[in-house]
């Protein structure tokens, strides 16, 4: 049974002009890989796994790589945590490579090595939530599904109710499904909303002048401020992720497994937070210490 969705937002009657949108997209969009003819719905899923909270100049790179050595989600499964773990290199969050692995093994194992293609049994599938699993549905098969991020969940805020910003809310899937073409042009509007708010319809640096919308309540309102405080950037110096980076480096680069001091130099400056990150590192999964001490890349433990 699919979810029942919420009335969406009745403050406003400002719609989003498809035909303009679509027009503005044909015209502007990024030649990103993974929008190209031909890529596999698995392929797709891989790179919304990647940009999950990454640039997407950091994520191209791997990404093209990635496919190129795994192309289905067989393939996937059939490399060794290492391998995924080394593969996914400098993306950060490494717990997304093993949650993709896991999926890829789901998907070889209980769907044929087809990634479904609907809603509902996507969700079922590791590492999968919400958004990812309705990006799949719509990008990689065409269905008329609302799908919401950040970005398209700014440009909802502020073209249609006048807003600056928006949190996320219950109601932004019944808000953005009110848009959609009731068409075959409903996939394509719905990445053309999330390039806008990508590329134009920015977080700081909003670029009005050449927006393509012809009617934005937000630019009828005065651009009126966010009553919300700005989230502030995440830092990362400093940090347990930057930690566990730097404990992960040493581990893929090593085949064998590597005795505590080679770790333990990588990071002194905070030796109560290194034995914490290297914890972390062990209770996710991610990192395997042997029997005689050492530490290595999960799999590779021995």
């Amino acid at each position: 049974m699919g979810v029942i969705l919420p009335e969406p937002l009745p403050e406003s009657t400002v719609s989003l002009d498809a035909t303009v949108l679509l027009d503005w997209y044909d015209r502007e969009q990024r030649d990103l890989p993974w929008r190209r003819p031909g890529v596999s719905a698995w392929q797709i899923l891989v790179s919304e796994f990647m940009l999950q909270q990454t640039p997407v100049a950091r994520v191209e790179p791997i990404w093209r790589d990635w496919i190129a050595r795994w192309p289905t989600p067989s393939a996937t499964a059939a490399a060794s945590q290492a391998d995924v773990l080394r593969a996914w290199g400098k993306l950060g969050y490494p717990r997304r490579a093993k949650r993709l692995h896991e999926c890829a093994t789901t998907i070889a194992t209980d769907h044929g090595d087809e990634v479904p293609d609907d809603v509902d049994t996507l969700l079922t599938l590791p590492g999968v939530g919400v958004y990812t699993a309705r990006a799949v549905a719509c990008f990689a098969y065409g269905k008329r599904v609302p799908v919401v991020d950040t970005n398209v969940r700014r440009v909802v805020a502020r073209a249609v109710h006048g807003r600056a910003d928006s949190p996320a809310s219950v109601r932004d899937l019944a808000d953005v499904e009110a848009l959609l073409p009731n068409d075959e042009r409903a996939p394509r509007f719905s990445v053309a909303v999330m390039e806008l708010g990508a590329t134009v319809c920015t977080a700081r640096s909003p670029k009005c002048g050449i927006c393509p919308l012809g009617a934005c309540a937000w630019r009828a309102a005065g651009y009126p401020p966010a009553t919300t405080p700005a989230r502030r950037p995440q830092r990362f110096t400093g940090t347990d992720r930057q930690v566990r980076g730097r404990l992960l480096d040493v581990l893929r680069a090593n085949a064998s497994p590597v005795p505590r001091a080679e770790l333990d130099v990588v990071w002194l400056t905070d030796t109560v937070q290194r034995d914490r990150a290297l914890l972390s590192l062990l209770s996710d999964g991610l990192v395997e210490q042997t029997a005689d001490g050492l530490f290595a890349l999960a799999g590779e433990g021995g």
